[in-house]
C-alpha cells in the first residue's frame, strides 16, 4: 500500500472546475480552458504523501520554476501564461499557482543524468547499463558520467513508482521523432541549467522533466529544476563513493528510515507524522536551494 495517508479535499472556488490531485499540486481549469495549478505544501517520501506539510514549500516550488523558465526561455518555451490569482481564489493561493497553457502531455517522465545516484546506481551496479545505456566500468554512487545521458521513465500513479524504460521504448510509444526531440532539448535544458548551477556552487546531478505539445510546438510543463524534481549537491562536498548530501527531502526520509520514526517501510502501515525539527530542517534546505540558486533572499 501507499499513496495518500490522509487525501486532501480540494477547495471549491467559483469559476474553476477541480480536475485532480497530485502528490503536491492541485489542477483546476478556468472558464478559458487554462489550467490553473497550485502547488501545496504536501510532500511525498517513499511513495507515500506524508501526513506533515512543509510550510513556504510550495511557493519555493512555484517561484523557483519561474526563474528557471526565465532562465530557459530561448531554449524551448513554457507553459506560463500568468501568475495573478484567479478571482474568489484564497489568499492562501498566492505565490503558488500559476495559470498554464493545456497542453497535450506526453506520456513520459524526461530524466537527465549527468552523475550516477539513485535507481540508476542499483542498475548501473547489476549490469552497468542505466535505462539500457552501456557505462564504463569502474563508476560509483556520485560519479560524474562521461557525457549526460536520457533516461527516460513511464509516468505512475500517486503512490506508484516510475519505471525507467529504455529510448527504444519511448520512441515506440511516441514515435521517431517525438523520442529524438525529447532527448535532445531535454539535454540541452540540462547542460544549460548544470552550467548555472555549477557557478552557484551547486551540482545538479539529474532532473526530470515534463513536456507537451501545443499543436506541433513542444513545451516545457510542470515544476522545472526544483528540489523535488532534481538532485542538487553542494560541489564543495561532493564525494563520489559515498551518499552526497543533497538540497531536497534527505532529512525526511532519513527519519522515516531510522529508528526513532518507529516505521516499517516494508509494511502496509503508513508512516507517521513528522517531528517539528525534521519539518524546520527540509523547509530550511528548500530554502537554501532557492537562494543560492536565484541569488534573491527567500
Amino acid at each position: 500500500m501507499s499513496g495518500f495517508v490522509e487525501k486532501p479535499e480540494p477547495l471549491q472556488v467559483p469559476g474553476l472546475v477541480h480536475l485532480h490531485t497530485g502528490k503536491v499540486r492541485e489542477l483546476y481549469q478556468n472558464e478559458a480552458g487554462e489550467l490553473v495549478m497550485v502547488a501545496s505544501d504536501r510532500l511525498s517520501a517513499y511513495d507515500w504523501v506524508l501526513p506533515s506539510e512543509i510550510p513556504d514549500k510550495g511557493r519555493v516550488l512555484t517561484q523557483l520554476s519561474l526563474w528557471w523558465f526565465d532562465q530557459l526561455a530561448d531554449l524551448v518555451p513554457n507553459h506560463v501564461v500568468s501568475t495573478e490569482l484567479p478571482k474568489g481564489a484564497p489568499a492562501d493561493w498566492e505565490g503558488r499557482t500559476l495559470v498554464c497553457k493545456s497542453l497535450e502531455m506526453v506520456p513520459v517522465e524526461c530524466v537527465a543524468r549527468g552523475y550516477l545516484t539513485g535507481s540508476g546506481l542499483l542498475e548501473y551496479k547489476e549490469s552497468r547499463t542505466v535505462c539500457g545505456l552501456a557505462l564504463p566500468e569502474g563508476l560509483v554512487d556520485g560519479s560524474e558520467l562521461p557525457a549526460p545521458i536520457f533516461t527516460p521513465a513511464a509516468k505512475a500513479a500517486v503512490g506508484e513508482h516510475d519505471e525507467n524504460v529504455s529510448y527504444e521504448e519511448v520512441a515506440r510509444q511516441v514515435g521517431a521523432e517525438t523520442a529524438a526531440q525529447l532527448r535532445q532539448t531535454t539535454l540541452a535544458v540540462y547542460g544549460r541549467a548544470r552550467d548555472i548551477a555549477r557557478e552557484r556552487g551547486l551540482i545538479l546531478a539529474d532532473t526530470k522533466f515534463e513536456f507537451g505539445y501545443a499543436g506541433e510546438e513542444l513545451i516545457l510543463a510542470d515544476e522545472v529544476l526544483t528540489p523535488d524534481s532534481s538532485r542538487f549537491w553542494p560541489a564543495d562536498q561532493w564525494e563520489p563513493g559515498r551518499a552526497q548530501p543533497s538540497y531536497d527531502k534527505q532529512f525526511v526520509r532519513n527519519w522515516l528510515t531510522s529508528p526513532a520514526s518507529g516505521w516499517d517501510r516494508g509494511s502496509e502501515q503508513p508512516p507517521p507524522a513528522l517531528p517539528q525539527d525534521v519539518v524546520d530542517a527540509t523547509r530550511a534546505k528548500y530554502i537554501e536551494a532557492y537562494e543560492r540558486l536565484t541569488g534573491t533572499p527567500w
